[in-house]
C-alpha cells in the first residue's frame, strides 16, 4: 500500500480505540521499549504527543529514561511551519508550553539543541513496514530533521499497531527506522 492510502486507515483505525485500549497498549508499549539494549545516551529528542492524533505517548518512556541517566538532557521540537523544518529545544518543567498550528504542544522558548548533539529520537508515526520505514503524517518535518542528523542517532518509532509488510512508495529521503515498539513486540531494524 501506499503511504496515502495507510495514512487514512491507521487515522481510522487509532480513532477506533478505546481509552482503556490506549493506556493499555501505551503500558505494553513501555515494556517492550525498556527490552531495547540502548547503550548510555546523553540527549533524547522526543515529540509531545498529540492527543487528536491519539498518538503513543512518550512521557513514561522519558521517566524510564531520565531515571537510567539523571542528567539526560529532553529536546523537543517546535515547528516553523513558513520554512517547513523543525527547531530543537532543551525540555524540563521549567519550560513553558504554547499549541501550535497542529494543536500540538511546544515550547514557548529556549535554550536551542543542535542536531548534532541528539544520540536517540523517539518518532510519530501512524504505520510502518517489516524494513523499519515509517509513514508520517505527510510535511516531511521528520524527514528533514532525520537527514541532519549524525547517522549513529537512534530512530525509535512507537506504534500502537503492528507493521505493514511493505510500504510500495518509499524514496531516497525516506530514513528507516533503528527501532519500534508497539503493544506486542520491540522490532529491530
Amino acid at each position: 500500500m501506499t503511504k496515502q492510502e495507510l495514512r487514512k486507515i491507521y487515522k481510522y483505525k487509532r480513532q477506533a480505540l478505546s481509552l482503556h485500549a490506549i493506556e493499555k497498549f501505551n503500558d505494553l508499549i513501555l515494556i517492550h521499549f525498556q527490552k531495547s539494549e540502548l547503550s548510555f545516551l546523553n540527549c533524547v529528542h522526543t515529540y509531545l504527543p498529540s492527543l487528536k492524533q491519539i498518538e503513543p505517548d512518550t512521557a513514561q518512556i522519558i521517566r524510564y529514561l531520565e531515571f537510567k541517566n539523571p542528567s539526560l538532557k529532553i529536546v523537543v521540537p517546535k515547528i516553523d511551519t513558513r520554512s517547513g523544518i523543525m527547531e530543537h529545544y532543551h525540555f524540563n518543567e521549567k519550560v513553558e508550553l504554547i499549541k501550535n498550528v497542529f494543536g500540538i504542544d511546544e515550547p514557548k522558548e529556549g535554550k536551542r539543541i543542535s542536531e548534532n548533539k541528539i544520540d536517540m529520537i523517539l518518532i510519530p508515526l501512524l504505520a510502518f513496514d517489516k524494513r523499519g520505514y515509517r509513514v508520517g503524517y505527510g510535511k516531511g518535518y521528520y524527514d528533514k530533521f532525520l537527514a541532519k542528523c549524525r547517522p549513529d542517532t537512534i530512530k525509535f518509532g512507537l506504534s500502537f499497531f503492528e507493521p505493514v509488510d511493505e510500504i510500495d512508495d518509499i524514496t531516497s529521503f525516506d530514513i528507516p527506522l533503528n527501532f519500534c515498539a508497539t503493544p506486542h513486540q520491540l522490532y529491530s531494524f
